[in-house]
């Protein structure tokens, strides 16, 4: 049996390891910082208005590569796969699947857009994000966290009640502290007149919600970097419009790695921008970066720092029209381990994509935009292998784009047991 969710009736389609607590983190304001707020956008220009409304709509579309003739898990070597249960959100729907290494389905959960939201009203290309989940998060007692991207953050539990929803702009990725609070990469469109006095941008902050959905506290990414002796990738920041940082990643750092970059302290926070290709670690409590890190990568995704001090990584196009992903030396920057494919089994997504080191040392990749997940030893063989068995596109001509593939322990389906 394949994996897949229960389906509600659908709107119209669209075109196209445990982290210490984080004191809240405190908004500070240097004086150069003038935004639009809320309560002037009245006097806001039409054109402005214009350009916040593309940028609320910047996202991902739900399928990107022909459909291919697999589907479902295709290949599962059990001695040599690390056993556990599966976690994936996907292009097709707001919906996300908990399924074991076979690809049965065990769990699904699905809210759409139109039913958390029923009083908001899109339109054209803002309704792309409404469609699925950018990214999920399994509470081991059934609830999770879902990411309308650019929008919102929605908690539901285990049957897909909806405990709360913030109206929070989060996109991409968030950690969750033991305090219960959440730290979300969240965003805005607005002037920045640090950036330019007119044209509005997409400004990306960090955001602390308590385990309620209530928004404790925002630190801007901009203004962490623009205090910050990096001033190098500040004027590279200046010389973009539009979304100048596309920060895509948020990882709560433990202390690991700390005595050999003492900016990898407890507490501090690992992020990554997309559009300038760089790494950078966070300090939330002086609201200031404190450590980057750009190589021979382009356009990465999802870094986590791994339990031996080394950076995990995925590389989308540091090699052209081919993914890489890469172990690197956090204080040299030095690569220690990649897999980059093979003739046989190329591999490359331009957009998304994500790495995760497992507990018996291989490692599974999502390679999100072919739809396609799979797990691969030190010595780069593939193990296990799943290709989403959902299709998208006016035709299901596309396979739909798979997001994120999280391994779980087999303790996380105790909450299906009545």
């Amino acid at each position: 049996m394949l994996a897949g969710c229960a389906r509600e009736p659908d709107p119209e389609p669209p075109r196209a390891p445990e982290v210490k607590h984080v004191e809240p983190v405190p908004v500070h304001r240097s004086g150069r910082w003038h935004r639009t707020m809320d309560a002037g956008e009245a006097e806001l220009t039409g054109e402005q208005r214009s350009t916040i409304a593309e940028l609320e709509a910047i996202g991902y579309a739900s399928g990107t590569t022909p459909r291919p003739s697999r589907s479902g898990v295709t290949l599962h070597e059990r001695e040599r796969a690390h056993e556990g249960l599966n976690l994936y959100s996907s292009g097709h729907a707001a919906c996300a699947v908990l399924m074991d290494m076979d690809g049965r389905a065990l769990h699904s959960w699905r809210a759409d857009f139109t039913r958390i939201w029923p009083d908001e009203k899109l339109r054209g290309r803002n309704r792309a994000l409404t469609w699925f989940w950018r990214w999920v998060y399994l509470y081991e007692n059934g609830d999770l966290l879902a990411v309308f991207e650019g929008h919102s953050l929605v908690k539901l539990d285990k049957d897909s009640n909806v405990l709360w929803k913030s109206h929070c702009g989060a996109h991409h990725d968030l950690a969750v502290l033991p305090s219960g609070d959440i730290v979300v990469l969240t965003r805005k469109a607005q002037v920045v007149p640090a950036i330019d006095d007119e044209t509005p941008v997409l400004e990306d902050f960090i955001s602390i919600l308590g385990p309620d959905g209530v928004e404790k506290s925002r630190l801007s990414l901009l203004e962490a970097l623009d205090r910050s002796p990096f001033q190098a990738l500040w004027q590279d920041v200046r010389a973009r419009r539009g979304d100048v940082l596309h920060t895509n990643a948020l990882d709560v750092l433990d202390g690991t790695a700390a005595d050999a970059v003492p900016a990898f302290r407890a507490g501090n926070l690992l992020v990554s921008s997309r559009a300038l290709s760089f790494l950078a670690v966070v300090d939330p409590v002086r609201g200031a970066v404190e450590w980057t890190l750009q190589g021979s990568f382009r356009g990465q995704h999802d870094p986590r720092l791994l339990p031996n001090g080394h950076l995990l990584l995925f590389d989308n196009c540091g090699r052209g029209e081919a993914s890489t992903v890469v172990e690197l030396d956090p204080a040299s920057g030095r690569t220690l381990w990649e897999y980059r494919g093979t003739a046989a089994s190329p591999f490359y997504s331009r957009f998304c994509g994500t790495a995760e080191r497992l507990a018996n040392g291989n490692t599974l990749i999502t390679e999100s935009d072919r739809g396609r997940a799979f797990e691969v030893t030190p010595a780069g063989e593939i193990v296990w292998e799943f290709w989403n068995p959902e299709r998208a596109g006016d035709d299901r001509e596309l396979i739909a784009s798979l997001f994120t593939v999280v391994r779980l322990e087999p303790g996380y389906a105790a909450f299906l047991t009545p």
